[in-house]
């Protein structure tokens, strides 16, 4: 080692040493130049979203609405679109596209036209041409794919994707809905089953250039489910892996708890609970583990309610059980706490527990805190006319959240606010064939679930989204439930409507070479 090279390690090790004491020896409340500033909320600049193929029945018929709020400071530029999981690796590889290098296809696609024999691109499902109006995209049947989205520029911020599907009889007869989610790499889901009645899958999509690894594991009442299979499955790249929960036990249960958790990677993940008699729908993952939880929009004609709760750690968690209904927090009779054994699932039957009003579950700590996870398993309808629906525990709405698909009939928004009372602005947007935006303000007493008939669209055409912002008070949940009548089944789908994330804390920072200078 040269003098030269020691000298400029003896530099900067000094550069260090005064650079450190000078941020030590600073007052705590001296403001000085270099006092840093509240970070500015801007508006993200890209978003993803994953979609799960809808359905394997040839009775299916599903629908895809996009939307995007304005959002103010979003600039003018960018796009969104919606395509097929494979497309997008189709379009990734140059030696799948024909170019006659690499692959047995690309040559014979070249032979005999004189052409260079590339694959035209398939169209995007769905391509947004505005924020502040939906756009709307449908499949038939049981082949459609998963679907892998992006969006930057303006059309990021609180990008929204609705999938629904209606099916009209067998396994998992009736109303499925799901909200596309952004890529992640741990999920829960509270309230599946590998039981002989019921058919559940676990979506796993992959949107990147290289394979996922993924492990899932099952939680019952006892503990974990012995299981093998559930280790290191591969999620290839640009692709979407149903796995039959059924065939990763042996043992037959319900009320199970499926932790997916990803090894290497990112993927989406759902799980699409399929029931012979009760009909289906899919069960989106819970909100990460947390002391206190909050379930809401329980419809008012819910005939049968069950809790399914797990606690990833070992500690055991007891639990205050309160429903958030039109006039309060109550405590359901027969159910006023519940015991969560650590690494054990437990289910309680709350029946109908809402006795014919709103309600929001609100779970919160009898003593000290255990992180738990947890969903609602909700039932309407009677004898062999009845449909079942999910509704995961969920982050609030924070700085806002929207929920696409909605018509003039058929939708119900709710809304709870089980700390402080909250004053919250829904807008109803553009219909996707034409109409035009309504606000509205509505209060929402502390303690309390107010079901809100939501705005429509002046001359509303098409299908519309509703954006949820609160304005002022404490925390605000929200679910939206889609419902209609499908031969006498009164099919219906949830979905929570969490913060949509359409901006990000970006802390101002500047340069101050003068604490070298002291």
């Amino acid at each position: 080692m040269n003098r030269t090279t020691l000298s400029l390690i003896a530099g900067t090790t000094a550069l260090a040493a005064v650079t450190g004491f000078a941020a030590l020896s600073a007052p705590d409340d001296a403001p000085g130049p270099g006092t840093a500033k509240a970070a500015a909320q801007l508006p993200v600049e890209r978003t993803s979203l994953l979609c799960p193929a809808p359905s394997t029945s040839d009775l299916a018929e599903t629908s895809y609405t996009s939307f995007t709020p304005v959002t103010k400071g979003a600039g003018s530029g960018g796009k969104a679109e919606l395509r097929a999981a494979t497309e997008e690796s189709a379009d990734a590889s140059p030696d799948d596209k024909g170019t006659g290098k690499g692959t047995e296809k690309g040559t014979d696609q070249g032979k005999g036209d004189g052409k260079s024999g590339q694959d035209k691109p398939a169209e995007p499902v769905l391509t947004p041409k505005e924020p502040g109006k939906p756009v709307t995209g449908d499949s038939s049947g049981g082949e459609a794919p998963a679907l892998v989205g992006t969006a930057d520029g303006r059309f990021a911020p609180g990008w929204t994707v609705q999938e629904t599907t209606e099916v009209a009889a067998g396994t998992g007869r009736g109303l499925q809905g799901v909200n596309c989610t952004a890529p992640d790499t741990d999920f829960w889901f509270p309230g599946a089953g590998t039981q002989a009645d019921r058919t559940d899958y676990v979506h796993l999509t992959n949107p990147d250039d290289s394979a996922a690894v993924v492990d899932i594991e099952l939680y019952g009442k006892d503990g974990a489910l012995k299981s093998a299979v559930g280790e290191g499955i591969t999620v290839q790249p640009h692709s979407s892996e149903p796995v039959l929960l059924s065939t990763l036990t042996d043992e037959r249960r319900s009320d199970l708890t499926v932790h997916v958790n990803v090894r290497s990677g990112r993927v989406g993940a759902a799980v699409q609970a399929l029931d012979d008699k009760l009909g289906g729908d899919w069960l989106p993952a819970s909100t990460d583990p947390s002391g206190s939880l909050v379930l809401p929009g329980i419809p008012k004609d819910a005939t049968s309610v069950s809790l399914v709760a797990f606690t990833p750690g070992d500690s055991d968690a007891d639990l205050k059980v309160r429903l958030a209904s039109p006039s309060g927090l109550i405590t359901p009779a027969g159910h006023e706490t519940v015991h969560v054994k650590g690494g054990m699932t437990t289910a309680a039957d709350l029946g109908d527990v809402t006795r014919g009003e709103a309600g929001s579950l609100v779970l919160t700590p009898t003593d000290r805190s255990v992180p738990v996870v947890a969903a609602l398993r909700v039932v309407r309808g009677k004898g062999d006319k009845q449909e079942t629906a999910f509704i995961p525990a969920t982050r609030p709405v924070g700085t806002r959240a929207t929920s696409a698909d909605n018509s003039g009939k058929g939708s119900t928004l709710s809304l709870t606010a089980p700390g402080a009372a909250a004053t919250v602005k829904v807008t109803a947007s553009a219909g996707s064939e034409g109409g035009t935006p309504v606000s509205k303000t509505y209060t929402i007493k502390a303690g309390t679930t107010q079901d809100i008939e939501p705005p429509v669209p002046g001359g509303l055409k098409g299908t519309y989204a509703l954006t949820v912002e609160p304005v002022s008070g404490g925390p605000v949940y929200g679910a939206r439930t889609l419902a209609a009548n499908e031969g006498g089944v009164p099919a219906f789908t949830v979905q929570t409507l969490p913060d949509d994330r359409g901006t990000v804390a970006v802390p101002e920072a500047e340069e101050d070479l003068s604490v070298l200078q002291k």
